[in-house]
């Protein structure tokens, strides 16, 4: 069993990296595109900035890499919670409000599932070497 667990061909930091920097460029390219230039376009990037960080975090050390990806999971799903709002206001809601909201909602639970199948592997790894 290898020792690095890979999603997409990538490590799950690298992942969190990726996802971050594309919710932020999904909150500016929203606020951007916005009519009414709002603050809550830019709400995407602001959950997209923690994964970054953490991601970045997790690679500098990696002796803390486990807490990091657990901090970077609770915005995973904050950012799932967060867009599933948008169901209660559909009917109501512009075309890029919604695409807003269904953006955090696939990285979001893209990334979770990410880091399950990677704490899956690590407690796996863990007992195959007898710890």
């Amino acid at each position: 069993m290898s020792d690095e667990f890979k999603f997409m061909g990538t490590s799950v930091p690298n992942f969190a990296i990726i996802c971050g920097g594309l919710l932020v460029m999904s909150g500016i390219a929203s606020y951007l595109i916005s009519d009414t230039g709002s603050l809550t376009a830019l709400i995407p990037s602001i959950f997209g900035a923690p994964l970054i960080i953490l991601g970045l975090l997790s690679n500098k050390n990696i002796s803390n890499k486990h807490h990091y990806m657990h901090a970077s999971m609770v915005f995973a799903l904050i950012s799932v919670m967060g867009g599933l709002r948008i169901f209660s206001t559909w009917s109501d809601a512009s075309d890029l409000t919604i695409f807003s909201h269904l953006f955090l909602i696939i990285i979001g639970v893209t990334f979770m599932i990410s880091g399950i199948l990677s704490f899956r592997h690590a407690r796996k790894l863990r007992e195959s070497l007898g710890e």
